[in-house]
């Protein structure tokens, strides 16, 4: 059973039960950069929290800029925040999604081959 898959050039993913998106994070390396991981792709550990912004939600996003809200793109607009901890996701209380402020299982990594 996995949760984590690791992926090329340090990075790991996982499945969001949240918003329903991988998320994907650069993990320490020896230049230290990037998130740190306990190195368990089944209950995975992932350190500082994570963070992930679409549309209106986004950095660069500036009052009047037109967003994904209520349009046919294909994307929607949203906050994910959330810590991983021990195979568990523990969603932030500012997330947009029904599962802000609650912890639940990462999902298992379905083999897609």
């Amino acid at each position: 059973m996995m949760r984590l898959r690791k992926i090329e050039n340090n990075h790991v993913s996982f499945q969001c039960p949240g918003c329903g998106d991988h998320h994907t994070v650069p993990v320490t390396t020896t230049s230290g950069i990037g998130w740190q991981w306990n190195g368990d792709v089944n209950l995975p550990t992932l350190s500082p929290s994570i963070l992930v912004r679409s549309g209106h939600y986004a950095d660069h996003w500036e009052p009047g800029d037109g967003c994904w809200c209520g349009k046919d793109y294909g994307f929607e607009c949203y906050r994910c925040h959330s810590f991983v901890r021990d195979g568990r996701i523990e969603f932030l209380g500012d997330c947009t999604h029904p599962l802000a402020g609650h912890t639940v299982d990462l999902p298992e990594i379905v083999d897609e081959t």
